[in-house]
């Protein structure tokens, strides 16, 4: 039972740190209706600032600085790439994420090389005991600090004049943009929300008891990527679902993975993408997304 108990409180830290990374998928769909292949760029760029400022910067000052760069480079990609194809097909715009993710992920790769960074968090190695159940400082505050900025971002999209015109923009983009809503602003604050949450999301994927920031860093956000499917691409409250189910998952199955073995090796990173297709299978629109009526 304490195993079980570590693994669910573990697989509920990780979750979170998934939601926040699923969020950021969310908000660009919602904003602009594109699937966004760039993420993993923005995530690894985020971790990899923090990482190399933190030596002369100190961790606070060199996270804010990893935060600012990853919303920054994602409101500069929308701006300068992105934009240029706004009235194009959203499956063309996809390609083209395509395209800038790996440009990005090459030269960031290039920059790490061999190196395994660590980002100086003031938690270290440290363990939180409760009875019998140990559980790393760092999941912790994982949980705690995904958990406040969902809630912070969820105020936000409901009841701020930003959340409003991103609604309004998603909803009914011309009839947005003749009521004086700006779309490629709103477009270019969603990518910047999303960089900045995937740069939070890259600190937590990269402290103990991982080894540290490396250039597979990024494929993180391919895990989040089933939380946002099976949650459903345009529902916010379906990242936050979707990331602590592919969580819980993947710890569960990875931690008895002993007892799994007749399903082969490494069945825990193909968990969450099993649990997705049979979401998909019972609801297309994913768990919290909207379904699309034609009449015929």
């Amino acid at each position: 039972m304490t195993t079980f108990t570590e693994l669910l409180l573990g697989g509920l830290s990780m979750g979170a740190v998934y939601a926040l990374i699923a969020l950021g998928f969310v908000v660009i769909y919602k904003a602009t209706e594109v699937v966004n292949f760039a993420h993993a760029s923005l995530l690894l760029a985020g971790g990899y600032l923090t990482a190399v400022l933190q030596d002369d910067l100190g961790f606070w000052a060199a996270l804010a600085v990893g935060v600012t760069g990853a919303a920054v480079l994602g409101a500069g990609v929308e701006f300068l790439v992105l934009r240029r194809y706004r009235g194009r097909d959203q499956s063309l715009i996809a390609i083209v994420t395509i395209g800038v993710d790996i440009l990005l992920i090459t030269d960031l790769t290039r920059r790490i090389g061999s190196h395994v960074y660590g980002l100086g968090d003031p938690w270290g190695d440290r363990v939180l005991s409760l009875g019998p159940v140990t559980l790393p400082q760092t999941r912790v505050a994982a949980f705690v600090v995904a958990a406040l900025l969902i809630t912070a971002f969820l105020f936000a999209f409901r009841f701020t004049p930003w959340g409003v015109a991103m609604r309004a923009a998603a909803e009914r983009p011309e009839t947005a943009a003749l009521m004086g809503i700006r779309l490629g602003r709103v477009s270019a604050s969603a990518w910047a929300v999303a960089g900045g949450l995937a740069a939070v999301a890259a600190l937590f994927l990269t402290v103990f008891p991982t080894p540290g920031l490396e250039r597979g860093t990024s494929l993180a956000a391919f895990k989040a990527f089933p939380a946002a499917i099976l949650g459903g691409l345009d529902s916010t409250t379906g990242a936050l679902a979707g990331g602590l189910i592919v969580g819980v998952t993947e710890a569960l199955v990875t931690g008895y993975q002993s007892d799994l073995t007749f399903l082969g090796r490494g069945i825990g990173g193909l968990a969450p993408y099993v649990v997705m297709v049979l979401v998909l299978l019972v609801r297309p629109a994913g768990l919290f997304g909207t379904r699309e009526l034609t009449r015929v």
